[in-house]
């Protein structure tokens, strides 16, 4: 009993250390904190919201973040499932090299390369884009996708293929028909890992958008001023998190059938 008593005190510590960042943050987004005419600060209203929805600066952030983290899972997904496949289904030299490469690079800070890949957007025209960022993530998660869905096609029998060519099918109606829905768990892993690197990388987004296109965690760290609106940052915050939320419900039944596989 005093075990269960014991186990039940910490957990219940832990959830509240998490969640009340959480609450107090949500709470915050619906208080006025700054002077208004007609209303006093700490006064519960939904003006945070509306400035969101009336400053286009900010709706563009959130359109901005949105178009480049979509854009980065449909590219690592796309580009990653024929080089998982490769890797799992067929043997070269330096196979194995070449994904321990792959991951190698994927552990390389950010920063290092900042510099060249500034200079090489620049002359291509794809600083100020969301598509630039897009790319760059792309760079940096699709050693993340390939990893994870070459360890889901290898799981899948050999046979498997054998008998759709058998069938009649190309590789490429093979993938489509026959692959993807027998690894989808797997490509709900890849893109969900995908979506959070992108959705929270800063260091690219910060350099890559030097007058325009900026992304919603540009324009949350572009509100702290000298009389910080800290009801405008909290509703930009919660914001922010509803898509993460939103990519988890989707997967989530992709997630937790991904990792048992894994297991």
């Amino acid at each position: 009993m005093r075990a269960v008593l014991l186990r039940g005190a910490v957990f219940g510590g832990l959830a509240v250390f998490i969640l009340l960042p959480l609450v107090q943050t949500f709470a915050l987004s619906f208080m006025s904190t700054l002077p208004r005419e007609g209303m006093v600060e700490g006064q519960w209203s939904l003006i945070n919201y509306r400035n969101i929805a009336a400053d286009p600066v900010l709706v563009e952030s959130i359109a901005n973040s949105l178009t480049y983290v979509l854009l980065n899972v449909a590219l690592c997904i796309v580009a990653g499932l024929p080089a998982a496949y490769a890797l799992a289904r067929y043997r070269f030299v330096g196979d194995r090299h070449f994904l321990f490469l792959m991951m190698a690079f994927r552990v390389t800070p950010p920063v290092v390369l900042s510099l060249p890949i500034f200079i090489l957007f620049a002359q291509v025209g794809l600083v100020n884009r969301p598509v630039g960022i897009a790319l760059v993530h792309c760079l940096f998660n699709l050693p993340i996708a390939i990893w994870i869905l070459e360890s889901f096609i290898r799981a899948v029998p050999r046979e498997f293929d054998e008998t759709a060519f058998l069938d009649g099918h190309s590789l490429p109606g093979f993938m489509v028909k026959r692959l993807i829905p027998a690894i989808a768990p797997g490509i709900g892993v890849a893109a969900f890992f995908c979506f959070v690197f992108s959705w929270v990388e800063v260091v690219f987004a910060r350099i890559l958008t030097v007058t325009a296109g900026k992304p919603i965690t540009m324009a949350i760290n572009a509100l702290f001023t000298f009389q910080t609106d800290i009801g405008l940052v909290m509703a930009m915050t919660v914001v922010s998190l509803i898509p993460g939320v939103g990519m988890i419900w989707f997967v989530r039944n992709h997630i937790a059938r991904g990792f048992t596989m894994r297991a």
